[in-house]
């Protein structure tokens, strides 16, 4: 048997980690969408909307305020709930499922467990999907959420930051969970 950990362990394990750190930014950082222009304000004045904080941010001062009042009832949009919900349960997940993945790829072990590794890749790909899930649908109702009329809007840093995160631990699931073939040969 050969010490060597098998390539899509090591895809896997690369993958996830770096799709947390992004989902965990994406789901702490204000700014799923920008809103610019608004009317009565100065011209350089944007609000970055979060699903957990709204920040008002003068660009030209760089005066940033963060904690502003939600006078449209942003926060109770159902896509932003849905995100309040499923993104801090992301990331759970994708903890437990790297414990897994960190238990099944050889942990003490001279081979690897290629059932675990396999299990712990579909906790992961299960992780990305719950992140997945609204990111997408807060992107499909980015321009219904309230905003005021006549401002710009979109997309922020965050929101993309969560996107990729998840893509990354869909990857890094789907290449955990090919560990279940070595299964199958044995």
């Amino acid at each position: 048997p050969s010490m060597r950990t098998p390539t899509e362990m090591i895809v896997g394990l690369v993958l996830c980690p770096c799709g947390l750190l992004l989902t965990l930014t994406g789901t702490l950082a204000p700014s799923w969408r920008q809103v610019s222009l608004v009317p009565n304000q100065a011209m350089d004045v944007v609000w970055e909307q979060g699903i957990w904080d709204i920040c008002r941010e003068q660009q030209s001062t760089h005066d940033r305020l963060c904690g502003q009042a939600d006078e449209l009832g942003y926060f109770e949009q159902v896509p932003v709930r849905v995100a309040q919900g499923l993104m801090p349960s992301s990331l759970v997940v994708t903890l437990v499922g790297l414990v897994v993945a960190a238990l099944g790829v050889r942990c003490w072990q001279q081979e690897p467990r290629h059932l675990v590794a396999g299990v712990a890749g579909l906790v992961l790909l299960l992780s990305g999907l719950m992140s997945l899930v609204p990111s997408s649908w807060y992107t499909q109702e980015l321009w219904a959420l309230p905003a005021p009329p006549g401002s710009t809007l979109t997309v922020g840093y965050s929101l993309v930051l969560s996107y990729l995160g998840s893509c990354l631990e869909i990857l890094g699931g789907v290449a955990l969970a090919l560990s279940f073939h070595h299964c199958c040969k044995e």
